[in-house]
């Protein structure tokens, strides 16, 4: 009864990060567009630098933005911060609930050493040193250059995620780099673009000028925000494909596709303002390609040159390392039900997904989750070989 009441409370508010997420991230791209297309004022004005026309839904809408502040403030002001709460939030319960109490599953491997308080330990400290040398970066020298400071903030994200695989199982390490990056997303948010803001208002309010750095500081740190969303939505989504974080070189995938994400994200924004750039787009998808083709799992056998491998010898290592999660009545002590209603009771669903089994028990080595049930490279082999001779049940 207390595992489904988790896993509901899993579910409720992994639907919040989402809801949450997107609310945050269309926020974020609508802002910078909007930035990025305003224009000079038809007529001149003292107070706004920047309009807009647009249509959307059926009506026109004129945009004005001020310089700084208007002469007085209206009643009803919209502030875009707990979008960024929430999100972060949510997530930050997910991690905890998910790769913090069930660690053993999916935090670390079963056989590593590591004890879980240690990991856990690791896993929190590395999510706050990502938000205070960020920080520290972003307040030297070194942030006046945007493009010295976002090399150098790439290099170390790729540390992170390098120095992480090394530590967690890699859908770990993939989740606590997004996580890392998310904190230092709302990191900006609460420290940088809230205080700006208030400081805008309370200016006005008294009728003095606001501090011009302060607010470019902040509108800087957002812009930041709008490049660092694209990788944190593909680790978003890259637990459901294990050829990312299950591969040899999880660290070296995530920095191809981040970086491709940041050029993408960069040809929008450089559109927006007016700006032509054709090496963008097909430097990432030339990447994106690349990495496809270099991390495809080679054959390392030919079936005829193995000795044919008969089902009553695959049955055993199934049985052993699957089905005490995918089954009818699952044994493990964490999930009650088959995940994804994958189950493996008999031989005919077990030749259905013959393939599935291979993506994962065998190319990327992702199940058992954490290897849990210390599944051998022989046990891999066999079931590999197996497969490849058309996985024969009779």
């Amino acid at each position: 009864m207390e595992t489904v009441l988790l896993d509901w409370l899993q579910l409720f508010i992994r639907w919040l990060h989402i809801i949450a997420g997107v609310a945050w991230i269309g926020a974020s791209f609508y802002f910078v567009w909007l930035n990025n297309h305003l224009r000079p004022p038809a007529e001149k004005h003292k107070e706004i630098d920047g309009e807009l026309w647009a249509i959307h839904g059926g009506a026109f809408y004129q945009i004005h933005r001020f310089g700084l502040a208007p002469g007085k403030i209206p009643e009803q002001l919209h502030w875009f911060k707990w979008e960024a709460y929430v999100t972060w939030l949510s997530g930050i319960s997910l991690l905890i609930l998910m790769y913090y109490f069930k660690a053993k599953v999916y935090l670390i491997d079963a056989a590593s050493p590591m004890p879980v308080w240690q990991a856990i330990a690791i896993g929190v400290g590395g999510l706050a040193s990502g938000w205070v040398i960020y920080d520290l970066l972003q307040r030297s020298p070194i942030g006046k250059n945007n493009a010295l400071f976002g090399a150098i903030f790439f290099l170390l994200t790729c540390g992170a995620a390098f120095a992480f695989s090394h530590f967690f199982s890699g859908r770990a390490a993939y989740i606590h780099v997004g996580a890392m990056l998310g904190t230092i997303m709302v990191g900006n948010v609460f420290f940088n673009i809230i205080p700006s803001q208030k400081d805008l208002v309370k200016a006005a309010e008294e009728g003095r000028t606001p501090d011009k750095k302060v607010a470019a500081a902040a509108k800087n740190r957002s812009l930041h925000n709008n490049y660092i969303t694209l990788p944190v939505l593909f680790i978003m989504i890259s637990n459901h494909y294990p050829f990312t974080y299950a591969h040899q070189y999880n660290w070296i995938i995530l920095a191809v596709v981040s970086l491709a994400g940041a050029l993408i994200r960069h040809w929008f924004n450089l559109k927006g303002q007016g700006k032509k750039n054709y090496w963008l787009w097909p430097t990432a998808a030339l990447g994106l390609i690349a990495l496809a083709l270099v991390t495809a799992p080679p054959r390392t056998r030919k079936p005829e040159l193995v000795k044919p491998i008969t089902f009553a010898e695959v049955q055993p290592v199934i049985q052993k390392h699957c089905t005490r999660c995918h089954s009818d009545h699952p044994t493990d002590e964490i999930f009650k039900a088959a995940p994804l209603g994958v189950k493996y009771d008999s031989a005919e669903q077990i030749k259905a997904l013959a393939e599935k089994i291979k993506t994962r028990a065998v190319d990327s080595e992702s199940m058992p989750l954490g290897n849990k049930t210390k599944m051998t490279r022989e046990e891999r082999d066999l079931l590999g070989s197996w497969i490849e001779q058309g996985a024969p049940i009779h």
